[in-house]
């Protein structure tokens, strides 16, 4: 079987306290966005994980996949497989290809052997794997609470807006993201906002992680200053970084060589 794992951009990110548990609590929207990796999974005498595309770090039994694989073997009784992951979606930029690829490998494991697991269960599992993963189970718009795995499903559409996503290569450390930013109560409820036009969105709804982010990379905020001088009505970083992105009302025209050394930039209609 064949799936094509997609990727999400926060709107707006509150950090509101660090809890007993050494989590922080959090307020999000997320929302899926059409840019793909490749996920194919057959079935073999011998498990295996390959890729191809963009160059995964890290040991093959330390992949979100692979440890995907494991919590459903553990439970029950699946053959062998061949899992082959194409990717093209940035990692550790803040949009979650890595857990929507795991997310993905739980739900493709689920039809393949036809294991009955609910949504509520795949949910559960995919806890496991991280705080993005649950997202991806039903891959639409959701506020998420808690360390990101409370969800709620809210009636966000951006049908027929442009989405300029920038990537540079820089990569943000979520634990230096976390450590350097200030925990507070929200002056504005994110599942509130997101209801307000969107050229209101820019005096409302901030990524939290931003204030910390930027002081240490002065050129991503310089970078989102230029998406609006592009004519974006709203611009922000996703996750705790790197990728920025912008909306538009109007499919930009963009020169990609005015960003200097980029090593992603796609502009989709959603």
């Amino acid at each position: 079987m064949i799936s094509f794992p997609q990727c999400k951009i926060n709107i707006g990110l509150n950090i509101h306290y660090k809890r007993d548990d050494n989590y922080h609590e959090i307020s999000t929207v997320m929302y899926p966005v059409p840019i793909n990796d490749v996920l194919e999974v057959v079935k073999s005498d011998q498990f295996e994980f390959t890729s191809s595309g963009l160059d995964i770090p890290g040991a093959i039994n330390d992949n979100l996949c692979v440890k995907a694989f494991n919590i459903i073997r553990d439970k029950y009784a699946i053959p062998n497989v061949h899992a082959h992951l194409y990717k093209s979606i940035p990692m550790g930029g803040g949009l979650g290809g890595g857990s929507s690829d795991a997310t993905e490998m739980l739900k493709l494991l689920n039809s393949e052997f036809e294991l009955s697991i609910t949504n509520k269960e795949l949910k559960e599992f995919a806890s496991q794997l991280g705080s993005d993963c649950p997202f991806f189970v039903e891959n639409k718009p959701q506020v998420a609470f808690g360390r990101g795995e409370e969800l709620k499903t809210i009636g966000l559409d951006l049908s027929g807006y442009y989405l300029l996503l920038i990537n540079d290569g820089t990569h943000v450390s979520t634990k230096d993201a976390y450590s350097n930013v200030n925990p507070r109560n929200p002056e504005y409820n994110i599942e509130e906002s997101v209801k307000l036009p969107i050229e209101k969105w820019k005096d409302v709804i901030h990524n939290q992680f931003e204030e910390s982010v930027f002081g240490s990379y002065q050129h991503l905020k310089l970078l989102k200053e230029s998406i609006y001088s592009l004519g974006a009505i709203y611009a922000s970083m996703t996750g705790s970084g790197a990728t920025m992105y912008g909306l538009f009302e109007e499919k930009p025209d963009i020169d990609p060589k005015r960003f200097g050394d980029i090593n992603f930039l796609k502009i989709i209609q959603l």
